[in-house]
């Protein structure tokens, strides 16, 4: 491999580096949230989407380019949580599209995988917003480039991309107000330049222990997916150190990947002064461990039967789909023309929507949103033809369109609610005399007159959209913004409903959570039909955590 040139091994441990870096600053992205509630998810959201793509990158048995793009693709797809999740897995769809073909990538090559990524993720979202990671991206594709075509070796080439990328995302303040306000980068922005700090720092050799935790517990890294016995060319995952004699020349590092690429593939040496790392999948270890030992000594070898191991997945995969399949079978029920599907959060919300009518409930909402893969889960457990799913998160709705593309047997009809109170009205709206698509357009309509606030408190001091807001404060965060910020819940709660009131009020709704009793949620019922005689009061159950209190107007 020439030194401006990538392949298929140097960028799997990239993408693992990246993804690791992710992983380790998770918790700083999500304190970047604008909002100081305690619900901030941007970096869980990223690290669970990359981390679904590492889990196929690490289960491959054949390193290639072809399928290195189709694991970080196929992995990232399913995984993806969240706006931000999603929209980086379009990022490393678009980008994997670009590399798949080649069996190495030189930088003229990674600018228009780059580019392929941004067109890709950009047509993934509605609405695209600048100040934020398609911002990020966009400026790192066109950096990109303009340094392709010039003369420099590719490490200088990604770092400045890689720097350009930092001085996008230090502007992404002055692009989004909010942000500014708050004093903060944007998240989302933020999460993608962790990923390719890491990725330029495995490229340049940096030393980063890559011990993911997976459901199967850690695995090897530069093992890849799928295929036939017949298509592991090379049988031996050969791994050890060589203690050297003297250092290695640039020439005699050069000359020993060489070796090693003549006997073998997935080559990755990794030299200092003093030890060499090396890694290499060959069908006679025997050879590499003989060359190996004419520069030094040897330590920490390891040698694995990759067809072997191909065997016991093979079977375990099997065992798996066919209890996933009688599991299916059980479950889904008798078949029916239409079905429903909602995310939902909290005992109460979801014994509502029991009653309401839906076949398949999925846990979540803030701080655990569910991924396209669950969405994918909830679909096959469904036996209908036609199956409505409402979202009832804004963080969650690019998720649902995504696993609504990806199916092929059933029609998938998402409908935008943002909320949970959104998500009941639409689903009390359905009209079974009318076609799918005429209740979709109706629902529509419906949740566009369903006004939400949630309660929840500050997790830290921030100053926005012109309030003081100290830790501990009791906040309402409306469909577009703040609407009440105090010390006591129930004069919080009060004010909440008198600004989403309007002459249209005619049905006023109140659910409680943890944190907020039964009899101050029923008071604050009594005091607000005294104050709204106009309107119905409902107050329910609705058991979610982290908001003390959900208040809906329509």
């Amino acid at each position: 491999m020439s030194a401006n040139k990538i392949n298929a091994a140097l960028l799997a441990r990239m993408f693992l580096a990246g993804a690791k870096n992710l992983e380790l600053k998770k918790e700083w992205i999500n304190e970047l949230n604008v909002f100081p509630v305690p619900d901030g998810d941007t970096g869980t959201n990223m690290t669970m989407t990359i981390m679904s793509a590492v889990r196929e990158v690490q289960e491959l048995e054949q390193l290639t380019m072809k399928e290195l793009a189709k694991a970080v693709s196929s992995g990232s797809l399913r995984g993806a949580r969240g706006n931000s999740g999603v929209i980086l897995s379009q990022l490393l769809r678009g980008f994997t599209k670009g590399i798949r073909d080649c069996e190495e990538a030189d930088a003229e090559l990674l600018a228009a995988a780059a580019q392929k990524a941004v067109e890709t993720a950009y047509k993934a979202v509605m609405k695209p917003k600048e100040g934020t990671i398609l911002t990020v991206a966009r400026g790192v594709a066109d950096r990109a480039a303009e340094l392709a075509g010039q003369e420099m070796e590719l490490a200088d080439f990604l770092q400045r991309v890689v720097g350009h990328a930092r001085e996008v995302l230090a502007e992404t303040p002055e692009m989004l107000p909010v942000l500014k306000e708050a004093g903060v980068v944007d998240s989302g922005g933020q999460g993608l330049v962790t990923v390719l700090e890491g990725a330029l720092d495995a490229f340049l050799g940096k030393e980063i222990p890559l011990d993911f935790e997976t459901p199967q517990g850690k695995r090897e890294t530069g093992k890849t997916a799928g295929g036939e016995e017949a298509d592991i060319r090379f049988g031996y995952c050969t791994e050890f150190i060589i203690v050297l004699n003297r250092s290695l020349s640039a020439a005699q590092e050069q000359e020993l990947k060489e070796y090693f690429l003549s006997i073998g593939d997935s080559v990755v040496v990794v030299a200092d002064d003093e030890i060499v790392k090396v890694h290499v999948h060959t069908n006679d270890p025997g050879l590499a461990l003989q060359k190996a030992l004419t520069y030094g000594s040897l330590t920490s070898m390891k040698i694995d039967n990759m067809r072997e191991e191909h065997h016991e997945k093979v079977i375990r995969d099997a065992e798996r789909l066919a209890a996933e399949q009688e599991k299916a079978a059980e479950t889904a029920g008798p078949a029916k023309e239409v079905g429903f599907i909602a995310v939902s959060v909290g005992d109460g919300f979801s014994e509502i929507f029991k009653e309401l009518g839906a076949d398949y409930l999925i846990q979540g909402g803030q701080t655990m949103n569910p991924s396209t893969e669950d969405m994918l889960n909830a679909i096959s457990q469904v036996n209908a033809d036609t199956i409505f799913i409402y979202p009832n998160n804004k963080n969650i709705i690019l998720a649902a369109n995504q696993a609504r593309d990806m199916t092929k047997d059933k029609k998938i009809l998402v409908i935008p609610t943002k909320t949970i109170p959104q998500g009941i009205s639409a689903l009390i709206n359905y009209a079974p005399e009318k076609t799918p698509e005429e209740n979709a357009e109706i629902m529509e309509e419906i949740i566009g007159t369903v006004r939400t606030g949630q309660l929840t408190y500050a997790v830290r001091d921030t100053h926005i959209e012109d309030r003081e807001i100290r830790q501990g404060d009791i906040m309402a965060v409306g469909d577009h913004g703040i609407l009440a910020v105090g010390q006591d819940i129930l004069s919080v709660a009060a004010e909440t409903v008198d600004a989403m009131m309007d002459e249209e009020a005619e049905l006023i709704s109140i659910y409680y959570g943890e944190g907020f009793s039964q009899e101050d949620a029923e008071r604050l019922g009594r005091e607000t039909a005294g104050k709204y005689p106009s309107c119905d009061v409902e107050v329910n159950c609705g058991g979610q955590p982290i908001y003390y209190c959900i208040i809906s107007v329509e």
